[in-house]
């Protein structure tokens, strides 16, 4: 009978080991994300400005207060659409990333849906609390906990595998959020999906990546198989309108690419 208690305690402790190593919204999190959807649609406008300057974020987006049943929230939306700065953007990318992460157990996008505002269409994505961003962490060359490195480590590889598949070129430090308990959030998606050659013919992450190589050295079981299930019905039926045929297919051959290139590197699945 002890012994058996000890084992479900060491069970107990894996699991737990094994959930912070994969997740980033918590579990408390990821149950309330379809209220939040419906907040995001559904609450009131109490009060909006633009705090961000041009150079932080060309896409000039929108900081809406957002109220309803005595909750009150923060929110970003934008709107941008077109070639910004040289750039491609698209505030549908917002949402297709988002809806990408949930069918892929990413679980690391704040819930994005789409919401009018000043008669526009746009991203509306929940303004999420966290301790400070790996531009932050970086400038101030904070040091990652030792009992948080592999949980960090393994965020970031996921990171590039998600940056690889939907070919996020903007991955920029100020955007990765990172919680108190060193867990990594992910915003900003609009310049994403890609469909030249430049988006089709290689990984953005990979070893011959311009700082150096950068790999996916370790990823979940769980997000590989999923990645193995996409295809072209299936990501359509996930992202709805956000993404055209041509971009899905992008998103197709980007897949196959990382499927290769982690079985070239023999990366650790968990």
């Amino acid at each position: 009978m002890k012994n058996r208690i000890i084992m479900s305690f060491f069970f107990i402790v894996f699991i737990g080991l094994q959930f912070q190593a994969i997740a980033q919204f918590t579990p408390e999190e990821l149950a309330e994300r379809e209220k939040w959807e419906e907040f995001l649609k559904t609450a009131e406008i109490a009060a909006s400005d633009q705090p961000w300057l041009p150079r932080e974020d060309p896409t000039l987006p929108w900081r809406l207060t957002l109220e309803k049943d005595g909750v009150s929230r923060q929110a970003i939306w934008k709107y941008a659409e077109g070639r910004i700065g040289g750039f491609r953007e698209n505030w549908r990318w917002e949402i297709a990333a988002y809806c990408l992460d949930k069918y892929l157990k990413l679980n690391m996008i704040p819930p994005t849906v789409e919401r009018r505002y000043q008669g526009n269409r746009g991203s509306c994505q929940l303004l999420v609390n966290y301790w400070i961003r790996l531009l932050d962490k970086n400038q101030k060359d904070i040091k990652t906990p030792s009992n948080k490195i592999l949980s960090w480590d393994r965020a970031l590889y996921l990171q590039r595998a998600f940056d690889n598949l939907i070919a996020n070129i903007d991955r920029y430090s100020g955007y990765i959020l990172i919680t108190k308990d060193w867990r990594m959030i992910l915003i900003d998606h609009s310049r994403s999906f890609g469909t030249s050659n430049g988006y089709t013919k290689k990984l953005i992450y990979d070893k011959n990546h311009r700082n150096g190589p950068m790999l996916m050295k370790q990823l979940p079981k769980t997000f590989v198989e999923k990645l193995k299930s996409l295809n072209h019905e299936v990501i359509k039926e996930v992202v709805g309108e956000y993404l055209t045929d041509k971009e899905i297919e992008a998103v197709l051959i980007r897949r196959d690419l990382i499927l290769k290139e982690i079985d070239n590197i023999k990366t650790v699945l968990y």
